[in-house]
């Protein structure tokens, strides 16, 4: 048998936790001294100690936690319900990462605030391109990744399946949802007919007659520094958007750090406000903000 002190150890809890389940009746001694008043338990009792602490890791509260352990949760049960669990760790640790990437291109936004763009933006007429895609929602840009990276890799598979070739870049843009999320497209250029077939689509996008364009170095989770430079220097030079702009992946590397892509921001005319637009491909003075 063990003394109390040692269960715990082997059992990598606090004495106080076994008190406590004591009490409560969640994991009684296998002896007690009569004269001191010393807790034993014998190396068996770990067995149930482990499905205690396992069931309160799935979040069960210790009176579920008896009612469970009294029905006698099998070995197997217990293996789904820690997998499960660990889905969901692994799930929540994920959408937490995803979430202090987007805390952090926030913050280069932030401090970046009253500085002029230091990105080289060219102004330029953008082609028709022909892109095979398909479309997915979103609630909002925070949750575009979880959705994106989905579609471009049962884009990749339906279009080897179908053997047609890619003769581009990817070209993701988007669109306002009806219910307020955003329409997330994610193509691929291509030379097929057009056409639709369950879903993928191969559509022209249209020409644009001139577009505001930055080059983004890095992964597109932390893209929104680089959108907001874009954002400043068409505000600051008169421009007005003409909507979402496009993404053109040049460089997807492994290392998504190492990506490179294109933002394509249509725009129309300067406002006739007076301001002198600047030249395509040359940034403004700090006069001119």
């Amino acid at each position: 048998m063990f003394t109390i002190g040692d269960f715990a150890r082997h059992g990598r809890v606090s004495v106080r936790m076994l008190r406590h389940y004591d009490a409560t009746g969640l994991l009684h001694p296998a002896h007690v001294d009569p004269a001191t008043g010393y807790r034993h338990y014998t190396a068996a009792q770990l067995a149930r100690l482990n499905r205690i602490i396992a069931l309160k890791d799935l979040g069960f509260t210790l009176q579920q936690v008896q009612e469970i352990l009294d029905e006698k949760v099998t070995t197997e049960e217990l293996r789904g319900m820690l997998r499960l669990r660990r889905t969901e760790l692994e799930a929540a640790r994920e959408a937490t990462a995803n979430r202090l990437v987007q805390v952090e291109a926030r913050l280069r936004s932030i401090e970046s605030e009253g500085h002029m763009p230091g990105n080289d933006v060219v102004i330029k007429s953008l082609p028709s391109v022909r892109v095979a895609e398909l479309t997915g929602a979103a609630p909002d840009f925070d949750t575009i990744s979880p959705v994106i990276q989905p579609l471009y890799e049962e884009l990749m598979r339906r279009l080897q399946a179908a053997g047609i070739a890619l003769t581009g870049p990817g070209v993701a843009y988007y669109e306002d949802a009806p219910d307020g999320g955003v329409l997330v497209h994610a193509g691929v250029e291509v030379s097929a007919p057009l056409g639709e077939d369950d879903g993928l689509r191969i559509v022209d996008l249209p020409p644009v007659e001139q577009a505001a364009t930055i080059m983004h170095h890095g992964s597109m989770d932390a893209i929104l520094p680089t959108v907001q430079t874009l954002g400043r220097w068409i505000d600051a030079n008169g421009y007005h958007s003409a909507g979402y702009p496009r993404e053109i992946n040049l460089e997807c590397p492994e290392n998504r750090d190492e990506w490179v892509t294109e933002l394509q921001e249509p725009v129309t005319n300067p406002a006739p406000d007076g301001r002198s637009p600047v030249r395509p491909g040359c940034r403004p003075s700090a006069e001119g903000v």
